[in-house]
């Protein structure tokens, strides 16, 4: 928990996070999301790996848990305040300056569509030292590049410590690549998450 301490310190404001995670994933949101309050006025950006091959159920599950509205990404949507959205599957996730949302079917990214690189390294482009980024269980390398984007454009990262971790391969990674990043268990980074709608700068 002292990591979670020690970012309620750091200088500048966050005003995005991107989540990306992949096997595991979706049990490490449902202990995150859930601490979101209803007062956040952060887009939250979020890409899990899920089957290409059919739709998602991750935005119907998760609004059911959450008090911020939560959807499916749409192409050129306007990013808005205070709402969780998740990439569809079979097209990567972009923010474009705007900001707002785009979706490409372009090639797999890490045997991935959507792919966390891609997510993260496009909001570091937009968003640069105000964006919160963070790498949840996994079982392949993609976010890693996308976290050190994240980082070098001076944002703040945060990978899943890895023995919390259901699946250890994609935050291991993350951290070889960016030894820099906050470590923190769930219920640090849920911690992490709660004093962002207390205008307590990360």
């Amino acid at each position: 928990m002292n990591e979670a301490v020690a970012l309620v310190g750091l200088a500048g404001r966050v005003d995005a996070i991107v989540i990306g995670a992949s096997a595991g994933g979706v049990d490490a949101l449902m202990t995150l999301l859930p601490e979101l309050s209803a007062d956040l006025s952060l887009p939250i950006f979020i890409v899990v790996h899920v089957p290409r091959d059919r739709p998602s159920l991750l935005p119907e599950i998760f609004a059911q848990k959450c008090a911020l509205p939560v959807c499916e990404a749409q192409d050129k949507e306007p990013v808005r305040p205070g709402r969780v959205y998740f990439a569809p599957p079979d097209y990567h996730l972009l923010i474009d300056e705007g900001p707002q949302l785009a979706l490409s079917s372009d090639e797999l990214v890490n045997y991935s569509r959507p792919s966390i690189d891609v997510l993260f390294e496009s909001a570091a482009d937009v968003y640069g030292p105000r964006l919160l980024g963070i790498i949840l269980t996994g079982a392949n390398d993609d976010g890693t590049e996308g976290l050190a984007a994240v980082g070098e454009a001076g944002g703040v990262t945060i990978v899943q410590q890895p023995h919390s971790a259901q699946v250890k391969q994609m935050v291991i990674s993350a951290l070889n690549r960016n030894p820099t990043s906050h470590v923190l268990d769930l219920e640090g980074i849920a911690a992490v998450l709660r004093t962002l709608d207390q205008g307590v700068t990360v």
